[in-house]
Protein backbone atom coordinates (compact mmCIF):
# COMPACT_ATOMS: atom_id res chain seq x y z
CA UNK A 1 0.00 0.00 0.00
CA UNK A 2 1.36 3.40 -1.05
CA UNK A 3 1.28 6.05 1.66
CA UNK A 4 1.10 9.58 0.27
CA UNK A 5 1.44 13.03 1.69
CA UNK A 6 -1.31 15.55 0.99
CA UNK A 7 0.91 17.28 -1.57
CA UNK A 8 1.59 13.97 -3.35
CA UNK A 9 -2.16 13.23 -3.43
CA UNK A 10 -2.82 16.69 -4.87
CA UNK A 11 -0.09 16.01 -7.43
CA UNK A 12 -1.62 12.66 -8.39
CA UNK A 13 -5.09 14.09 -9.02
CA UNK A 14 -3.66 17.16 -10.75
CA UNK A 15 -1.74 14.92 -13.14
CA UNK A 16 -4.80 12.80 -13.88
CA UNK A 17 -6.93 15.90 -14.45
CA UNK A 18 -4.31 17.27 -16.84
CA UNK A 19 -4.54 14.02 -18.81
CA UNK A 20 -8.31 14.52 -19.18
CA UNK A 21 -7.64 18.01 -20.50
CA UNK A 22 -5.02 16.70 -22.94
CA UNK A 23 -7.33 13.97 -24.27
CA UNK A 24 -10.09 16.50 -24.88
CA UNK A 25 -7.63 18.87 -26.57
CA UNK A 26 -6.33 16.13 -28.86
CA UNK A 27 -9.96 15.33 -29.74
CA UNK A 28 -10.38 18.95 -30.91
CA UNK A 29 -7.19 18.78 -32.99
CA UNK A 30 -8.26 15.52 -34.61
CA UNK A 31 -11.72 16.96 -35.34
CA UNK A 32 -10.25 20.09 -36.87
CA UNK A 33 -8.09 17.98 -39.17
CA UNK A 34 -10.99 15.69 -40.08
CA UNK A 35 -13.43 18.55 -40.79
CA UNK A 36 -10.80 20.96 -42.16
CA UNK A 37 -11.57 23.63 -39.57
CA UNK A 38 -8.82 26.12 -38.83
CA UNK A 39 -10.42 28.09 -36.01
CA UNK A 40 -13.35 27.60 -33.67
CA UNK A 41 -15.93 25.04 -34.71
CA UNK A 42 -16.33 26.14 -38.34
CA UNK A 43 -20.10 25.70 -38.00
CA UNK A 44 -19.61 21.92 -37.87
CA UNK A 45 -21.77 20.50 -35.08
CA UNK A 46 -19.41 17.69 -33.98
CA UNK A 47 -16.65 20.32 -33.75
CA UNK A 48 -18.89 22.52 -31.61
CA UNK A 49 -19.35 19.62 -29.19
CA UNK A 50 -15.60 18.83 -29.10
CA UNK A 51 -14.66 22.48 -28.59
CA UNK A 52 -17.22 22.92 -25.79
CA UNK A 53 -16.16 19.67 -24.09
CA UNK A 54 -12.58 20.92 -24.02
CA UNK A 55 -13.60 24.46 -23.08
CA UNK A 56 -15.78 23.25 -20.23
CA UNK A 57 -12.95 21.12 -18.85
CA UNK A 58 -10.53 24.03 -19.27
CA UNK A 59 -12.87 26.18 -17.18
CA UNK A 60 -13.16 23.76 -14.25
CA UNK A 61 -9.93 21.73 -14.11
CA UNK A 62 -7.48 24.58 -13.35
CA UNK A 63 -9.71 25.82 -10.53
CA UNK A 64 -9.90 22.31 -9.12
CA UNK A 65 -6.14 21.82 -9.33
CA UNK A 66 -5.60 25.12 -7.54
CA UNK A 67 -8.01 24.10 -4.80
CA UNK A 68 -6.29 20.73 -4.35
CA UNK A 69 -2.89 22.36 -4.01
CA UNK A 70 -4.04 24.99 -1.52
CA UNK A 71 -5.92 22.35 0.49
CA UNK A 72 -2.72 20.33 0.73
CA UNK A 73 -0.68 23.37 1.72
CA UNK A 74 -3.20 24.29 4.43
CA UNK A 75 -2.98 20.80 5.93
CA UNK A 76 -6.06 19.02 4.60
CA UNK A 77 -5.93 15.29 5.31
CA UNK A 78 -4.83 13.02 2.49
CA UNK A 79 -8.21 11.25 2.43
CA UNK A 80 -9.99 14.56 1.77
CA UNK A 81 -7.60 15.42 -1.06
CA UNK A 82 -8.40 12.00 -2.56
CA UNK A 83 -12.15 12.53 -2.17
CA UNK A 84 -12.10 15.96 -3.82
CA UNK A 85 -9.63 14.88 -6.51
CA UNK A 86 -11.51 11.66 -7.25
CA UNK A 87 -14.88 13.39 -7.51
CA UNK A 88 -13.47 16.09 -9.75
CA UNK A 89 -11.66 13.56 -11.95
CA UNK A 90 -14.79 11.40 -12.27
CA UNK A 91 -16.95 14.42 -13.03
CA UNK A 92 -14.62 15.79 -15.67
CA UNK A 93 -14.07 12.36 -17.24
CA UNK A 94 -17.80 11.55 -17.45
CA UNK A 95 -19.12 14.97 -18.52
CA UNK A 96 -17.97 14.90 -22.19
CA UNK A 97 -19.88 11.67 -22.78
CA UNK A 98 -23.08 13.51 -21.90
CA UNK A 99 -22.68 16.19 -24.53
CA UNK A 100 -24.81 15.58 -27.58
CA UNK A 101 -25.20 17.08 -31.02
CA UNK A 102 -28.89 16.26 -31.18
CA UNK A 103 -31.77 15.98 -28.79
CA UNK A 104 -31.58 16.24 -25.05
CA UNK A 105 -28.36 16.00 -23.06
CA UNK A 106 -27.45 12.53 -21.85
CA UNK A 107 -27.41 11.66 -18.12
CA UNK A 108 -23.59 11.65 -18.09
CA UNK A 109 -23.65 15.43 -18.52
CA UNK A 110 -25.70 15.89 -15.37
CA UNK A 111 -23.67 13.31 -13.44
CA UNK A 112 -20.44 15.01 -14.52
CA UNK A 113 -21.61 18.43 -13.41
CA UNK A 114 -22.97 17.17 -10.09
CA UNK A 115 -19.69 15.40 -9.29
CA UNK A 116 -17.74 18.51 -10.28
CA UNK A 117 -19.89 20.80 -8.13
CA UNK A 118 -19.73 18.45 -5.13
CA UNK A 119 -15.93 18.39 -5.42
CA UNK A 120 -15.61 22.16 -5.74
CA UNK A 121 -18.09 22.94 -2.96
CA UNK A 122 -16.32 20.46 -0.67
CA UNK A 123 -12.99 22.09 -1.49
CA UNK A 124 -14.42 25.58 -0.97
CA UNK A 125 -15.83 24.73 2.45
CA UNK A 126 -12.60 23.04 3.51
CA UNK A 127 -10.50 25.99 2.36
CA UNK A 128 -12.71 28.52 4.14
CA UNK A 129 -12.78 26.52 7.40
CA UNK A 130 -9.01 25.89 7.36
CA UNK A 131 -8.29 29.53 6.57
CA UNK A 132 -10.45 30.84 9.39
CA UNK A 133 -9.38 28.29 12.00
CA UNK A 134 -5.63 28.62 11.49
Amino acid sequence: MLIMTAVQAAGLWSGLLLLVLIVLSVNVVIGRNRHRVLLGDGGVEPMNVAVRAFGNAAEYIPVGIGALIVMALLGAPVWLIHVVGGLLFAGRAVHPFGLSTTGRPKPARLVGMVLTYVALVTAAIDLIVRSLSG
